[in-house]
């Protein structure tokens, strides 16, 4: 069957066919603009665990979300597949392994102890930081081969240091880029607890890559000294969280901020968004929760007016999402938001999306 017969014979006002891929799409690899690389590693988490687990809720949910999206309604159409496969397998399995090595070494520093002082945890902080390397080349080069079959390439974690390897196929492709970070915190502290490539240092390890010129932070609301000296690089502009709800206070429109955001960016930009920049109720089993944020509907309206600003977004990462023990909302949070990035960059890249459901009368 072609795609444009699956396309004639699929029923988008059906729940989603749960033996297909991500969303219920009956469509291959071949056939789909959009391919997401889950990436279940959570090996430095040193409060909340879960993001692991991530790809899967956020693939358990996807199955119940209505595919008539109000803005991109044919967003379907062009095909959204989930890369899974023996790779996707070897990280989950190698993540328990390097985490449940990780842990002594994070319970002794928070003791005071110096790792230094204990040859094995220093041997084993070194096997955690060449399997995270390790990693990062992996999905570097999983990345690498979609992009060179011309797909939209998405990542999906797993904690926030899982798209480095990703940020690094995109240096190889583009000799500039900007990142739009959405996140509760600034993460640019160096080498956390030790661990080179710590979710805490994902900003940090992407100002090391040449070809990114610009790091925008938006909701920021958590930071430590550490980090604000490293947000002195003129690379990094931080819109904390509290002066964007004072200037909010003080009468300046939502569209106000995002337009000066969106100024602050290059032509070229990659949105890295951890789901914890969002009120914690969307997200309460996220690793590091922390109070204030930014709503649903903000975010998508941000991503939505970059998709239309005429600057040009590369790719996107969505990480954190931790699903509880006994609801599945923040899969379902997560899912949706995914689908809705996966709009935007379909949409700004020119593709057909269909024109936006409007019930004005």
């Amino acid at each position: 069957m072609t795609k444009q017969e699956k396309i004639a014979s699929f029923d988008p006002s059906q729940p989603g066919l749960a033996d297909e891929s991500i969303y219920g799409l009956p469509f291959t690899a071949d056939e789909s603009e959009i391919i997401i690389i889950p990436v279940p590693w959570e090996v430095t988490v040193s409060y909340g665990a879960g993001a692991s687990k991530g790809p899967e809720a956020i693939l358990d949910a996807s199955f119940q979300v209505d595919l008539h999206h109000q803005d991109y309604p044919e967003l379907w159409k062009l095909g959204i597949y989930l890369d899974l496969g023996e790779h996707e397998q070897k990280w989950l399995t190698a993540s328990l392994k390097y985490k449940s090595m990780a842990q002594p070494i994070i319970q002794a520093l928070e003791k005071g102890q110096i790792v230094e002082s204990f040859p094995v945890l220093e041997q084993d902080l070194a096997t955690i930081n060449a399997a995270c390397r390790k990693l990062h080349d992996e999905v570097r080069d999983r990345t690498a081969y979609w992009l060179d079959r011309g797909k939209k390439v998405v990542l999906l974690g797993g904690d926030h240091s899982t798209p480095l390897g990703y940020y690094e196929a995109m240096g190889q492709r583009h000799e500039h880029f900007g990142i739009l970070h959405l996140d509760a915190h600034m993460d640019l502290r160096i080498a956390y607890e030790g661990f080179t490539y710590s979710h805490a240092s994902i900003m940090h390890n992407a100002l090391k890559l040449p070809q990114v010129e610009k790091i925008v932070q938006v909701g920021i609301r958590d930071f430590c000294k550490e980090e604000v000296d490293v947000a002195q690089d003129p690379r990094v502009v931080v819109h904390t969280d509290a002066d964007l709800k004072v200037q909010a206070f003080e009468g300046m429109a939502w569209k106000q901020q995002c337009e000066n955001i969106i100024s602050q960016l290059p032509q070229k930009v990659l949105v890295s968004f951890d789901i914890d920049g969002l009120y914690p109720w969307y997200c309460p089993n996220t690793g590091t929760p922390v109070p204030g944020g930014f709503s649903f509907e903000q975010a998508a309206y941000l991503i939505n007016m970059l998709s239309q600003s005429g600057k040009e977004i590369i790719g996107f990462d969505l990480v954190e999402v931790a699903p509880g023990e006994d609801d599945d909302w923040d899969g379902n949070v997560g899912a949706r938001m995914l689908f809705h990035m996966c709009g935007a960059l379909a949409a700004n890249a020119g593709l057909d999306t269909g024109k936006r459901i409007s019930f004005s009368r």
